[in-house]
């Protein structure tokens, strides 16, 4: 799930991303984002998800050594995320902590819990699956452990995409308003270089929010997948390793760019 999930109204007011030299060296870049936990993470899920795809395409035989070479390179993938999301739900707690509930409305409050919280239990929930798969702990609790995962993780979508389709409506009125400024402005001739600027930060911003609800919508999809045990028309293999990569490509985009 993405982790900057909160309300335009709950994060900063500039961007990360405007901080960071825009002529970076490739392999600089490449070290900040590896030394990241999210950027190690978001590869690993771009490779699981792509290993998905060709296990259940059936583009290679089942009696092919290397269709189980594959399995069994899935499963260890899968397993090394849940190892590197250990303590991650700490930054949901922070989130919370660190959103000025007392100023919000009642509906972005309602809202901000639900998806910090829904995230975070998932979380936090992760972490005894994760134990229960590596063997210390007795792998007869997974199964109801990860349907505790997977509803925790759908809800939690459902208040992150909630934030932010909010947050994108605020984007379009800020934009159309912006966009009258400029019309004005050129109809008198004067100047509105800043205001172009400003316009193209807004959709750039603009673009990046709607990725992240169809990156939402995609996980949402694969957590409801988990839930319903992939019975269902779009909840097949194939389905939800399409819907897990299109997530993986856009978290890649995003971490990229914030790093």
């Amino acid at each position: 799930m993405d982790p900057s999930k909160a309300s335009t109204a709950l994060a900063p007011s500039k961007s990360s991303a405007d901080s960071k030299p825009k002529d970076r060296d490739f392999l600089n870049h490449l070290e900040a984002y590896l030394a990241k936990r999210d950027g190690v993470d978001k590869l690993l899920k771009l490779s699981r998800y792509a290993t998905k795809i060709i296990l259940a395409s059936s583009v290679l035989p089942e009696t092919l050594p290397l269709t189980g070479r594959l399995k069994s390179f899935e499963s260890s993938v899968g397993l090394s995320r849940k190892a590197f999301r250990l303590g991650k739900f700490v930054q949901d707690v922070n989130a919370l902590r660190n959103s000025h509930l007392d100023s919000l409305s009642r509906e972005d409050l309602i809202l901000s819990v639900i998806a910090y919280g829904g995230e975070g239990l998932y979380y936090f929930v992760e972490q005894f699956i994760w134990l229960a798969k590596s063997g210390l702990i007795d792998p007869k609790h997974s199964r109801s452990l990860q349907k505790i995962s997977a509803w925790a993780e759908f809800i939690g979508y459902i208040g992150s995409i909630s934030l932010k389709f909010r947050d994108l409506k605020m984007i379009l009125e800020d934009e159309a308003c912006l966009a009258s400024t400029i019309e004005i402005a050129i109809s008198r001739g004067d100047g509105c270089k800043e205001e172009e600027q400003r316009m193209k930060k807004l959709k750039a911003k603009k673009l990046m929010k709607k990725l992240s609800i169809v990156q939402d919508l995609a996980d949402g999809l694969m957590a409801l997948a988990d839930i319903r045990d992939g019975k269902g028309m779009l909840f097949g293999p194939l389905w939800v390793a399409s819907a897990g990569l299109l997530s993986a490509v856009i978290s890649t985009h995003k971490n990229w760019l914030s790093c």
